[in-house]
């Protein structure tokens, strides 16, 4: 607490100096002086964690020397707390000043004891908007290849793979759960590499039904088939120069497999009902939520064009891999919703981000998308809260084992391994908020030995 700088304001020389005293001895860096205009110029020039001052001031009082240090834009300490002094029996201008935007305030003659505590509470207030701004500060500068987000281990070797694929005209495949953002990297490599200028065409080769994938892909003639009314290029023509993106490719019927291996090896697509080949320059990017292996054994997908596929192969991380990135997510969905929305929130109260850190996220970001966006519209104030997060979330407060007593194996089975490293993550999680960080101290409670504490942190991306 040595570096937690508090600034005393009273034209009384006796109470400065009791009051210096009072927080030297509590352990905080006490300045003093005897005027709001003195207070002015060092709160201008230095900065301070906390205003303690007296309401009734020569000159300027205390209200007005808050609203001047609200409004100074250049001030260094422009949203630093404050406390009041007020004389007894001051209780409606005390009230005037917590309307202006005041901490709190004490009524003379105080107890000792009571203005510390309210000087406690209003340095942790500072201490919750300080996090939540670092938070935004870190999440714009890890900000990497436009709208990804993540500084986890797992995220570093995806953008190591990103960086080194971004500008060699090559074939990529990206595997990953659903929701994990397989597009975002496709678009990161396609916007941040040699073809940025050139259009993104992406295509879910699911949705497309598999009598019309192949004239949607590599276009017709007119009179190729009935309702083909004119010609349409299809999107390997509508991509030359850029990047077409085919999403679930697992999914493709083997029928057009053989043509898209085809143009991905002579570069040239053949429209439904023409004869005559098209040239085309297009990177092909693809990506899926199947194990394309097991696919390829059980006769669904060509073994040659996984090969072509997956020249170079990005793996992404769920969002339950990726420690603190889970909170880098939040703050930016968090800010690009409370704009949309027109709502002044910016911030998490901590038992939100304790959920949010603590649940398994088994939907990924697109799960944590939809939650802040509940959470956003719900949010009455300008701090989300845990009961503005969906009740998924809130149904693990204080349960561990996952919101329930009842254990049932469903008759498609479960991912055992994610379910013990979801209940692991929930207990550490547990033991170092009850700790307020102490690690050894949170092994205990755990019933570990440190060094194992310290391996299960490093291996669930905690540490």
């Amino acid at each position: 607490m040595h570096d937690v700088r508090i600034l005393v304001v009273d034209d009384e020389l006796s109470m400065r100096e009791f009051l210096e005293i009072l927080l030297r001895r509590a352990g905080y860096d006490a300045h003093t002086v005897a005027t709001g205009e003195d207070a002015l110029d060092r709160l201008g020039a230095e900065r301070y964690d906390l205003v303690l001052t007296d309401l009734n001031l020569p000159g300027i009082d205390g209200i007005e020397l808050m609203r001047r240090v609200r409004g100074a834009e250049l001030t260094t300490s422009q949203d630093v707390p404050f406390v009041l002094i007020t004389a007894f029996g001051s209780a409606a201008t005390a009230v005037e000043a917590m309307k202006e935007g005041a901490f709190d305030y004490v009524a003379k003659p105080f107890n000792n004891d009571e203005l510390l505590l309210i000087i406690q509470k209003a340095l942790g207030l500072r201490e919750l908007v300080a996090e939540n701004i670092a938070l935004r500060r870190e999440l714009q500068q890890k900000h990497w290849f436009g709208n990804l987000v993540g500084n986890s281990e797992a995220m570093q070797r995806v953008y190591d793979r990103i960086q080194r694929v971004k500008d060699a005209p090559i074939s990529c495949l990206i595997l990953g759960e659903s929701g994990t953002g397989k597009e975002m990297v496709a678009r990161a490599i396609h916007y941040s590499g040699f073809r940025k200028r050139g259009p993104f065409i992406a295509v879910n080769c699911g949705a497309i039904s598999e009598n019309l994938i192949e004239s949607e892909l590599f276009g017709y003639k007119k009179g190729a088939f009935t309702g083909a009314i004119r010609d349409k290029p299809g999107y390997f023509r509508a991509a030359s120069g850029g990047t077409l993106f085919l999403d679930e490719v697992g999914d493709m019927p083997l029928h057009t497999q053989v043509k898209v291996l085809r143009a991905l090896a002579e570069r040239k697509i053949v429209p439904v009902g023409d004869v005559n080949e098209v040239a085309v320059d297009v990177r092909i990017l693809a990506a899926t939520n199947k194990q394309l292996e097991q696919e390829i054994a059980e006769g669904r997908f060509r073994e040659d064009l996984y090969y072509r596929l997956n020249v170079v192969r990005i793996d992404l991380p769920p969002l339950r891999d990726r420690g603190e990135d889970v909170v880098l997510l939040a703050q930016a969905f968090m800010a690009q919703l409370s704009e949309r929305f027109g709502k002044p929130v910016h911030g998490f109260e901590h038992e939100a981000l304790s959920l949010l850190r603590s649940y398994a996220w088994p939907g990924n970001v697109r799960e944590l998308q939809n939650a802040i966006e509940l959470a956003v519209a719900m949010t009455p104030g300008s701090l989300i809260t845990a009961d503005s997060l969906p009740q998924t979330l809130r149904e693990r407060r204080g349960d561990p084992g996952g919101g329930g007593a009842t254990l049932a194996l469903p008759p498609e089975g479960v991912n055992l391994d994610a379910i013990l490293a979801d209940l692991e993550r929930r207990y550490i999680m547990m033991a170092l908020e009850m700790t307020e960080g102490r690690k050894t101290q949170a092994a205990r409670l755990l019933g570990l030995s440190f060094r194992s504490f310290r391996y299960r942190l490093a291996k669930l991306n905690l540490d």
